[in-house]
């Protein structure tokens, strides 16, 4: 045991020395250090570690072995890695050793790597042990081993378009796969980051869609006339989910499709009344797409039948029209406008809706009787009948338009107009005569106007036993005539209608009319001619063409009656669309109809072939006439005034409108003086832009109507009288009645004002008159245009008339016993009986005869000073100073003392015009409610406070009653 025990201690001496001498010879730097071939990494750019596979250890066999038992070792610095060394230039890294005993290391970088300048780098390292001795000499350094370090990118960058904007350009009605195509780029380095995933529309609601390659196209097929041109934003995104950082805007414009077409004009061209004629198409031409052309053939029309009856038409009354037209004899119109003198069309409903052009409605119900005496056509000799008919559509009963008929016990119609099946008839019956033969009774026309629902004008010339038919000026001949025999001798009455026939024999109605009547005239004793036609059917506004000299040879135009439609037809396109710019439209009236009138150019083109090769859609648009200055129409002159009794019962009478004065203005806004508002500041002020100035203009009249106010005229004492000569002088017509005159006729203010200044007023029965009024109304264009109303009141001075007494004492004067009327007849006035002062003391005879004596002394005074009044007055009136007066004061009839008042002339009998005034003063009671009133009126009303305090300047005296 002793043995085995010394030989395990001899064991375990020998194996620390051995390891000694194993320590010993590891201090010799035999070997390099090893590291492996070839290294990859990776590497962030936002990072400085670089992973590397496989990782960075070196070893050297200069190192001794490791034992896990308890034995300390002391390794030796030959056997430690003391660091790496990098070649190449300007290598971005670094290798540091983490561990010398064990040899690991690491790379990392720098600086701040950069993907986008460069993505991958490659370069060599090598390992350094600490070498051999104290200080390290002797160092050996492995082989060089290769490293490929990539540098992984992030997304820094977003995308970017190539282009600022994009455009492109389409034609209408095709559907396209690829329109254009937008691109952006990303500047980050990687596939990921740098490649973009997606494009997007931004703009809503749009015929557009685009893919992940940047290509856009159209949906839809795309419309021109919809829209031209579309602005599309476009945005991008790269793989990282970045957006640009700038969007793009993308402009894809519609072209039309080549389709022969008109261009180069307004659909809306506005047309300011009283410029004259305004060119409507001045820059239009026609498209035909390069076509082989030989003629074209376009018509231009234009639709005015919503204005009045078909177009803008002067609406003065029918009458007035024929008499402008040239017909001024034996002309009777049947549909007046109502008024005083005319007011058998009263119940007729009328449309007042196209600037008072007189339209009456017929529905089926209503029908009017022509007075008696109105109309005195002679079947014997020629008439015309001419009338304005909107009707439709046709009906199987008889619609009668004007029927003469019996007015009792029969129901013969002796002629009438009437429409059946869309059939304009004309009956006309012959008197009885010697032959009884079989003769032209009724005349057919068949007519599509008749039943159209458009305004029309008839004119139907009768010259036994012809009768010619023109329709908005074209001559209609008969399709059939029937024959009838002579109707039966009778001797009852016939009876005129309009809107039906009158059955006498039944006392009612018949064939009434459902449609629009206006205008319906009978002209007596003379045929229309064609001129006169046209021009009442000849609109005021319409279409015109001046033809340039070096194209009128090579443009054909025509146009239709009324000028609301004409064609131009030519092989030449350039020559077409010069005449084209030069249509224009025309409205010669001073104050037109305002609103719309619609515009249709409908085109025919011809090619080689003579077909209609290319088709050229209709062109529309529409002229809007402004709404014209209105004119105001003023009456002024002398309102009031006073004039004898005498005057009025005199064969003159009194002039009513001495000094009438007719006067019509319109307001225009005019831009204010910019200078003027800048020196004054007005600039300040927003509201200060436009300055409304008034401007005196002529134009004409056609009627103007005085009328009574109060009681109607008593024919039996007075009258409004007008010197008919004047009139004719003037072209003007009267019509009167009980409730005024009418005078009528298109004619200027100047002729009116002279005309109305010669209208008389007479009274031949004065005694119960004190005042008349009268109002006088004018107007234009059958009332469109209304003036003020113009009152006049004329106030009567009364004069005594001359008694039958031997001695003026015996009469009593008025101003003891005043009367409520001057009227009152002298004769109730309280008189001096003969027999009463018979049975009278002698003394009170003689104070009687004193008093009685004393009164005359007053009375004489007081009639010289009236009587100086008087000739004042007359002086006055000669001079023509009447019509500057407001009051007369001896047109005054209130009765006071006239001593009240006598002071002011004479004041040296002052003491004895007091003494009179107190004995009388309570006279001033007895005026009467009416006279008061009048003193109301003259003086403008004054305060009740007022007119106790200047009744004595204000009365003079009553002299009436008294007699000179």
């Amino acid at each position: 045991m002793r043995f085995r025990g010394n030989t395990q201690f001899a064991s375990a001496v020998g194996l620390v020395l051995g390891l000694l001498c194993a320590v010993e010879a590891a201090k010799v730097n035999k070997h390099k250090p090893w590291i492996e071939t070839t290294y990859h990494g990776i590497v962030t750019e936002n990072d400085d570690k670089v992973l590397l596979d496989p990782p960075l250890i070196a070893l050297d066999k200069d190192a001794p072995l490791r034992y896990a038992e308890s034995f300390e070792v002391t390794l030796t610095e030959e056997g430690e890695i003391c660091g790496f060394r990098i070649h190449g230039q300007n290598v971005p890294f670094e290798a540091v050793v983490l561990d010398k005993s064990t040899g690991e290391g690491v790379i990392r970088a720098k600086d701040k790597l950069d993907c986008e300048l460069q993505k991958e780098h490659t370069f060599t390292i090598q390992a350094y042990d600490c070498g051999e001795g104290p200080d390290g000499a002797n160092m050996k350094k492995s082989h060089k081993a290769t490293v490929h370090i990539q540098v992984n990118d992030i997304n820094e960058y977003s995308p970017v378009f190539k282009e600022k904007s994009y455009k492109a350009t389409v034609i209408e009605g095709k559907k396209y796969d690829s329109i254009l195509k937008v691109e952006a780029v990303d500047a980050d380095c990687s596939f990921q980051f740098s490649q973009i995933c997606n494009y997007e529309i931004i703009t809503p609601d749009v015929p557009f869609t685009i893919d992940k390659d940047g290509f856009i196209k159209n949906t839809e097929k795309l419309s021109y006339g919809k829209e031209r041109m579309y602005k599309l934003t476009v945005t991008a995104y790269d793989c990282g989910k970045n957006r640009a950082s700038e969007d793009v805007l993308v402009k894809i414009s519609v072209k039309p499709t080549c389709k022969p077409s008109w261009q180069g004009f307004n659909k809306r061209i506005e047309y300011e009344p009283g410029t004259g004629s305004l060119a409507l198409f001045p820059s239009m031409h026609l498209e035909t797409c390069d076509e082989p052309i030989t003629s074209i053939r376009a018509n231009i029309e234009l639709e005015t039948n919503h204005i009045g009856k078909g177009c803008d038409r002067d609406t003065y009354s029918e009458k007035s029209l024929h008499k402008l037209c040239g017909a001024s004899t034996g002309t009777v119109e049947l549909l007046p406008a109502p008024s005083s003198s005319s007011n058998w069309t009263v119940g007729l409903p009328t449309d007042n809706g196209h600037d008072s052009d007189q339209v009456f409605e017929f529905n089926g119900t209503q029908a009017i009787k022509v007075p008696d005496g109105m109309v005195s056509t002679s079947l014997k000799e020629p008439f015309t009948i001419s009338v304005w008919m909107r009707h439709g559509p046709g009906a199987q009963d008889k619609e009668t338009i004007l029927c003469n008929s019996d007015k009792t016990e029969m129901n013969r119609h002796h002629y009438s107009l009437y429409v059946h099946n869309c059939r304009l008839i004309l009956l006309l019956r012959q008197d009885p005569s010697e032959a009884e033969n079989y003769k032209p009774a009724e005349f057919h026309w068949k007519l599509d106007q008749a039943c159209d629902k458009e305004w029309h004008h008839y004119v139907l010339n009768v010259e036994f036993p012809t009768v010619s038919l023109f329709v908005d000026g074209t001559t209609f001949e008969p399709f059939l005539v029937t024959e009838d025999y002579p109707l039966h001798a009778s001797k009852i009455e016939t009876q005129l209608t309009i809107g039906a026939c009158w059955q006498g024999a039944n006392a009612r109605m018949a064939q009434f009319f459902r449609g629009n009547l206006a205008g319906l005239m009978i002209r007596s004793g003379k045929l229309e001619n064609k001129k006169v036609i046209d021009c009442l059917y000849t609109c005021k506004e319409g279409l015109d063409v001046q033809l340039p000299e070096e194209v009128a040879s090579a443009v054909k135009v025509e146009f239709n009656p009324n000028q609301s439609s004409l064609t131009v037809e030519g092989d030449d396109i350039d020559a077409l669309d010069k005449v084209m710019q030069h249509i224009s439209y025309l409205n010669s009236r001073q104050f037109p109809t305002p609103g719309i009138r619609h515009l249709r150019i409908s085109t025919t083109v011809k090619c080689f072939n003579e077909e209609a090769c290319v088709s050229v859609p209709d062109a529309e648009g529409y002229v809007m006439v402004l709404q014209p200055e209105e004119p105001k129409i003023s009456l002024s002159g002398i309102d009031h005034f006073a004039r004898s009794a005498a005057e009025f019962e005199s064969q003159e009478g009194v002039t009513l409108f001495p000094e009438l004065r007719i006067v019509s203005t319109i307001t225009r806004e005019v831009e204010a003086d910019t200078e003027s508002e800048a020196a004054e500041g007005a600039d300040d002020d927003p509201t200060v832009q436009e300055t409304v100035v008034s401007e005196e203009i002529m134009h004409n009249l056609d009627t103007c109507e005085v009328s009574v106010v109060g009681d109607e005229l008593d024919g039996e004492h007075e009258s409004l009288e007008l010197d008919v000569s004047q009139l004719q002088q003037h072209g003007l017509e009267m019509s009167s009645s009980n409730l005024g005159l009418v005078v009528t006729g298109v004619n200027t203010m100047a002729n009116y004002e002279q005309v109305l200044h010669l209208i008389r007023y007479k009274n031949w029965h004065t005694e119960a008159l004190f005042d008349r009024k009268f109002k006088l109304v004018c107007s234009e264009l059958n009332g469109r245009y209304i003036s003020n109303d113009f009152k006049v009141e004329v106030n009567v001075i009364h004069t005594a008339s001359p008694v039958e007494h031997a001695n003026n004492a015996m009469v009593q004067p008025n101003f003891i016993n005043p009367v409520h009327h001057a009227s009152v007849d002298l004769s109730g006035h309280n008189l001096v009986n003969a027999h009463q002062a018979s049975v009278v003391p002698s003394a009170a005879t003689i104070v009687i005869v004193v008093c009685v004596s004393f009164l005359v002394f007053m009375i004489i005074l007081g009639v010289f000073r009236i009587r100086a009044a008087h000739q004042r007055t007359m002086r006055d009136q000669e001079n023509g100073k009447e019509n500057e007066m407001d009051w007369d004061d001896s047109a005054l009839t209130i009765t006071v003392n006239p001593m009240e008042t006598y002071e002011d002339q004479h004041s040296s009998e002052e003491e004895e015009e007091e003494e009179e005034e107190s004995e009388d003063g309570e006279e001033e009671d007895d005026i009467t409610s009416a006279e008061s009133e009048s003193s109301e009126d003259e003086e403008g009303g004054e305060p009740e406070d007022q007119q106790g305090a200047s009744r004595q300047q204000q009365l003079e005296w009553d002299d009436s009653t008294l007699t000179y």
